[in-house]
């Protein structure tokens, strides 16, 4: 199981499409997201997340380098994961999980819940709004690469009694994915031992620690 410390961040404009947030962000250790689960889907662009978090948020910014990009979904809870997405998936108690997924122009996708689909609740629009994200797309015939930068703000764990994060240990994963791309695939930052493409599965995550 992998494991990751996330950094505070004290001073930060909450703007993200601020370049002090940017810079203050790059300045964050980076983490690939690089394991091909699954040996039909062996494409593996290049994929890399930062992360921290502030008194009232969850910073993270993606960077994506990838053949193709796609980007259909433009309302929430829309499928975005059949576009070019990256995903967060993040449990405090080891068995209910909160699933954000997100497309290269910000679009997302949230629920919470445990493994068992009948049990997972979508999130509103109006809590959906709340996240911040602001990506920055460049097409090139050789590739397309993008960022996302996201805030996720503490009050969204609304199934959580979460009044800070500090100190607080969790399980989560990362993906990238693009079910629809002309070259689909399924990556994870933490490995995942399954037979098919699941990312609905919390005994893989690995665990991130808010020092």
């Amino acid at each position: 199981m992998k494991k990751i410390k996330i950094d505070y961040i004290s001073t930060i404009n909450k703007d993200i499409t601020d370049q002090q947030w940017d810079a203050t962000i790059q300045r964050v250790e980076s983490h690939s997201i690089d394991i091909a689960n699954w040996k039909e889907y062996a494409y593996v662009p290049k994929v890399a997340f930062r992360m921290a978090y502030t008194a009232d948020a969850i910073l993270l910014k993606y960077s994506v380098k990838e053949k193709y990009i796609k980007a259909n979904c433009l309302f929430p809870n829309e499928p975005v994961y059949k576009d070019s997405c990256v995903e967060f998936f993040v449990s405090f108690d080891g068995e209910h999980y909160y699933n954000f997924e997100f497309n290269c122009i910000g679009t997302a996708l949230v629920s919470y819940g445990t493994s068992q689909k009948e049990t997972r609740k979508r999130f509103s629009i109006e809590l959906i709004d709340t996240i911040q994200t602001n990506s920055k797309i460049q097409c090139q015939h050789s590739g397309s690469s993008w960022e996302l930068s996201i805030a996720i703000p503490i009050d969204i764990f609304t199934e959580t009694n979460l009044k800070s994060l500090n100190g607080v240990k969790a399980t989560a994963n990362f993906y990238k994915c693009g079910d629809d791309l002309p070259v689909p695939h399924f990556l994870s930052w933490n490995e995942i031992k399954h037979p098919s493409p699941n990312f609905h599965l919390p005994a893989f995550f690995g665990e991130i620690v808010f020092d």
